[in-house]
């Protein structure tokens, strides 16, 4: 489903208008926020879809944001103090509804949290190009991501390369990665099911035991100390581990004896709040956005968008992320039609 126009937003701009709040471990609540009329420098967008980007959020409404990483935490756009109470979030596409001539009616994507209205400079939004569905647009958060971490990795024509973590982001690292001339790319994920979403994003799939030694490039993208361990196992001699994931708060166990330093392994860390630094005097985070939505028109992406629920079931979708019980594999989008 996608959505250019939608319901007009009931919703009067200088008014109120609603946004998602996290208030305690696996609660929330859809609260009335002020909506002030814009600037000259500004503009107004009306939300069609926001995705919940299944990590992080859920780090944020179980309250796992760790307090020394409270300030690089913080969503651009973020209201409120970590832990709680919150506004978080950063996968937002909607329409323009007043502003700058050349802009209004546009598609655009913004790094703004759950909410149905809100007013921005211009120059935080990034146009939707025309051949990519507004509701796949939602993905540009983990496109830019898996842009960012390939960057950083530098595989390079015909690598073998191994992508640890058939999540959302694992998976976006890995339809990318096919696009290298010659390279084959294997994901690998404890749940035998992906091996479907590997098949329909065109590469390779297998479980932990099925892994081989023979990998140029690997990538851990798993969020867990055993996809870790694994990736450490796959790394080729004198070779490195790029370490995509994050676990907040919770202290990481990882075998770095056996022959962790006889093969001469190496641990780096890739993370998307700065432009990888092969490319960081070249690239700017907005270029780089830019550069994920251009390739968001792969309709292969839409096997990551797990399903859809209308914008006030939001607090009962964060408790269901936050207790772990959420169905959702990947991206689980929010339609705020009729908001």
């Amino acid at each position: 489903m996608d959505t250019q126009s939608g319901s007009r937003s009931v919703h009067s701009p200088g008014q109120h208008t609603v946004a998602f709040w996290t208030t305690g471990p696996g609660r929330g609540e859809l609260r009335a926020q002020p909506l002030a009329p814009p600037s000259a420098a500004e503009l107004r967008v009306r939300t069609l879809w926001t995705g919940v980007s299944r990590g992080t959020e859920s780090l944020v409404a179980r309250g796992d944001v760790p307090e020394s990483e409270w300030q690089r935490m913080r969503a651009p756009f973020q209201d409120g103090e970590f832990p709680f109470p919150v506004k978080y979030g950063y996968l937002n596409v909607g329409v323009v509804e007043e502003g700058p001539g050349e802009l209004i009616g546009q598609r655009v994507f913004t790094l703004f949290p759950h909410q149905a209205e809100f007013v921005v400079p211009v120059t935080a939004v990034t146009v939707v190009p025309e051949a990519v569905p507004a509701r796949r647009a939602v993905l540009a958060g983990a496109v830019e991501t898996a842009v960012n971490v390939l960057w950083d990795a530098g595989p390079m024509i015909g690598d073998r390369i191994a992508v640890i973590g058939a999540g959302m982001i694992g998976c976006s690292i890995a339809r990318l990665a096919r696009g290298i001339p010659g390279a084959r790319v294997t994901l690998i994920d404890v749940e035998p099911s992906r091996a479907d979403v590997a098949a329909s994003l065109g590469v390779d799939f297998c479980v932990p035991d099925g892994l081989t030694h023979d990998y140029d490039v690997v990538i851990e993208a798993s969020g867990t100390d055993a996809g870790v361990a694994l990736a450490l196992r796959a790394a080729p001699d004198d070779g490195e581990v790029i370490v995509a994931s994050w676990i907040g708060a919770r202290m990481a166990q990882l075998p770095l004896g056996a022959d962790f330093h006889s093969r001469r392994l190496t641990l780096r860390a890739s993370q998307v709040g700065a432009v990888a630094p092969r490319r960081r005097t070249r690239r700017t985070t907005h270029s780089r956005l830019e550069l994920a939505l251009d390739l968001l028109a792969d309709p292969a992406f839409d096997v990551l968008l797990s399903g859809i629920s209308p914008w006030g079931e939001l607090p009962a979708v964060m408790a269901r992320l936050a207790d772990g019980s959420s169905r959702a594999e990947f991206c689980h989008t929010i339609s705020w039609e009729g908001a």
